[in-house]
């Protein structure tokens, strides 16, 4: 049993975690400051701090409280528009706030420092797919930008200190609890819209492809960098490509929606295609994907008819 601090572990795949954490009865701590997380969403068995990543006097408080040996770090600034809007916030959240961490990890000797990274937006358009860790990394907009460049400073951080560190580059996870309001989470607003008759937008063509991956398939892979004894970066995706015309058909059928699916313009930064090797994670942590895509989606249907309901 381990004493872990998860940030962001009010949202959709931080809550996901802490609730498999508390699970395999690990002491579980939630750094969140409820921007985009749910309070609802925390498990009552996890410490919860109000707390945000930027805040460097909060932070050193919760340490201070908590005594963490394992950190998760997966609160972030995680749209792709708003960090084209904003660049100059989503250093501040992104990149200055996971210093933020690594300093006060090294300063009360941390054991590990499990990063949620991205895959699609790090490596851009240009790799070739499925990419692998090995692809060059040509990120098109702010928000890859400033998750390659956390990347570097916790491999700074690694090569400095005793600090164990393992970077995820998740491909586009979806499934319950995921914000149906945000941008970032295209199965969530599909499920919400369907489920309440409305309109379904899909942005450009409708034919980008990205690889998606069903959230307890990523919790898994999080569980699985936990147990390992290596540091690196890892792909964490199916390798396989599916375009949003696909998911918003498929996700018709399903629902067994009236909604209408439309068409708009394309947003800014927008990678075309998408998926992800996990190869490596495979060969190294022993990760591999369990969930289709086809019982993802009934499975996320299923939660938002259940909330809705």
């Amino acid at each position: 049993m381990s004493k872990i601090l998860v940030t962001g572990g009010a949202g959709f795949i931080g809550s996901n975690l802490v609730d498999a954490l508390i699970e395999e009865n690990h002491e579980v701590a939630v750094v969140d400051n409820l921007s985009t997380g749910k309070k609802e969403n925390v498990n009552p068995k996890a410490k919860f701090f109000e707390v945000d990543i930027t805040d460097e006097t909060a932070l050193k408080s919760v340490f201070a409280e908590f005594s963490p040996e394992v950190i998760f770090h997966l609160a972030a600034q995680a749209s792709v528009r708003m960090s084209v809007e904003n660049p100059a916030e989503d250093i501040k959240i992104n990149v200055i706030g996971t210093i933020n961490l690594l300093e006060l990890a090294v300063q009360n000797k941390i054991e590990k420092f499990i990063f949620s990274s991205t895959g699609g937006a790090i490596y851009g358009d240009g790799a070739s797919r499925p990419t692998t860790e090995e692809a060059e990394e040509e990120p098109a907009c702010p928000y890859g930008l400033d998750k390659l460049a956390a990347e570097k400073y916790i491999g700074y951080f690694a090569t400095t200190s005793d600090l164990q560190t393992i970077c995820l580059r998740y491909a586009n996870v979806y499934g319950p609890r995921q914000n149906p309001k945000g941008e970032a989470g295209v199965v969530a607003i599909f499920a919400a819209k369907m489920l309440s008759g409305e309109p379904v937008q899909v942005n450009g063509t409708g034919e980008q492809t990205r690889d998606f991956v069903y959230v307890s398939d990523v919790v898994e892979a999080n569980l699985k960098a936990l147990e390992s004894k290596k540091s690196g970066i890892y792909n964490i995706g199916s390798g396989i490509e599916t375009n949003i015309n696909e998911i918003a058909e498929t996700m018709k059928e399903i629902s067994e929606s009236q909604s209408e699916i439309t068409k708009a313009k394309a947003n800014p930064g927008e990678q075309m295609k998408s998926s992800l090797s996990a190869e490596k994670a495979k060969a190294e942590l022993g990760f591999e994907i369990k969930t289709t895509i086809k019982e993802g989606l009934e499975k996320t249907i299923n939660y938002f008819k259940n909330a809705s309901s």
